[in-house]
């Protein structure tokens, strides 16, 4: 490596996730710059939240730059400029946008970096997914790469509205092997940390369901009064991705709950967010993701990918957990579903040493012991004292208490 070039100090044959204090050094040798300062509040236990730039160019279609740069590419296929300073511009449904963000990488040899959307973008059915000049792959920037990054942003169910430096997606830097294998999972679960757990009870070994990853399955069950989870409303008023105050979910979603037999049927390209059955809970040790997921029968997907940060599930006691939301849409026809199903994937991650800072409340984490699917948007909806009347069975407009908090 010549004097002077951006690197970070990862011991030789080290592997893993890099972790917040790697984050730093790789941001202050400039490894990750910007043009404007970087700021460390955007700097995850695992993770970095990249921002997005002054320009948003509306697409005719999506593509991937292959040989090419992203700039000479996109050239073909822009349609209109919109600026996303100030107060920002508004995204359509059902179009792609592509925005140059202000991060920059300049990877060392052996370093590679991984995109996936927030937790809080995937929850109002925002698909994002990162390209890199001569990418052949989405949201995988390959070992040593130097150059700007661009995000692909696909509104699904809602107009957005997004400005400058919004935070949409997120970045992690990794070395070596660093995926555990199924074996490796279950003695991990077993000897020394619970992964998984059904009401703060670890899910016995013979019940882990492993296959390249560890399923989650579906609550159906849901609350006393029989709510599972959201649907996207059609024709929804646009949606603020900008604001501080949280919105009223009811312009935007529906609630809904389960039939007899604990069971829901999805209506085809209708967005949900349903919650896990199992509650996970990731050590500091390790980084989990949760991976898009389809049925050999196609008709749902499950999940767009997302990160689990070391943490999640973690800070109040090693054995509490946190169920995690599922963004699920089926496909061309009416698709039921039962409770127990297994329909997502964690995959496990070493970290490259515990972060100093873990996932939580402690840091302003969003989704710590989570109990309702809404994102961070969103005012939380009020429950039914026990005796009230219960909805009938289907969808349900969900109740704001009288000073609509």
């Amino acid at each position: 490596m010549c004097p002077g070039e951006p690197t970070i100090d990862i011991p030789a044959g080290a592997s893993g996730v890099l972790a917040r204090r790697n984050l730093l050094q790789a941001i202050d040798s400039g490894v990750i710059a910007a043009d404007d300062p970087i700021p460390e509040s955007n700097v995850q236990p695992a993770s970095l939240d990249l921002r997005l730039g002054g320009v948003a160019y509306r697409m005719r279609c999506s593509f991937l730059p292959g040989s090419d740069t992203v700039e000479r590419k996109l050239r073909a296929h822009v349609i209109d400029e919109l600026d996303l300073s100030g107060e920002g511009a508004v995204l359509e449904t059902n179009r792609p946008y592509l925005v140059e963000l202000k991060e920059r990488l300049a990877l060392p040899t052996g370093v590679r970096a991984k995109a996936n959307p927030k937790s809080s973008t995937g929850r109002v059915d925002v698909f994002t997914r990162v390209i890199t000049d001569h990418g052949y792959r989405f949201d995988e920037v390959a070992p040593g790469y130097r150059g700007p990054l661009f995000l692909e942003i696909v509104p699904l169910s809602f107009a957005i509205l997004v400005r400058e430096g919004l935070s949409l997606n997120q970045m992690r830097l990794s070395v070596g092997r660093t995926q555990l294998g199924d074996e490796e999972i279950a003695a991990f679960h077993s000897s020394t940390h619970h992964l998984l757990l059904r009401e703060g009870v670890p899910v016995k070994p013979d019940e882990l369901a492993l296959a390249d990853g560890l399923f989650l399955s579906l609550d159906l069950r849901g609350d006393h009064e029989g709510r599972v989870g959201y649907q996207a409303k059609p024709n929804a008023p646009r949606l603020s991705l900008t604001g501080t105050a949280p919105l009223d979910p009811a312009a935007y979603f529906e609630a809904v709950s389960r039939e007899d037999g604990n069971r829901i049927v999805l209506n085809p390209q209708r967005f949900y967010l349903l919650m896990s059955d199992e509650a996970v809970s990731i050590p500091p040790e390790l980084a989990s993701e949760m991976t898009a997921y389809d049925p050999t029968s196609g008709e749902l997907r499950t999940h767009y990918a997302g990160f689990f940060d070391p943490g999640f599930g973690f800070d109040a006691g090693p054995n509490d957990g946190s169920r995690a939301a599922l963004e699920v849409r089926a496909h061309d026809v009416p698709f039921m579903i039962e409770h127990g199903q297994r329909v997502c994937k964690l995959t496990f991650d070493r970290m490259l040493e515990p972060p100093d800072v873990l996932y939580g409340s402690g840091i302003g984490s969003n989704y710590q012991h989570q109990e309702d699917t809404l994102g961070k948007y969103f005012r939380r909806p009020v429950r039914r004292a026990h005796g009230a009347p219960r909805p009938p069975a289907g969808q349900q407009a969900f109740p704001i208490d009288a000073a609509g908090r």
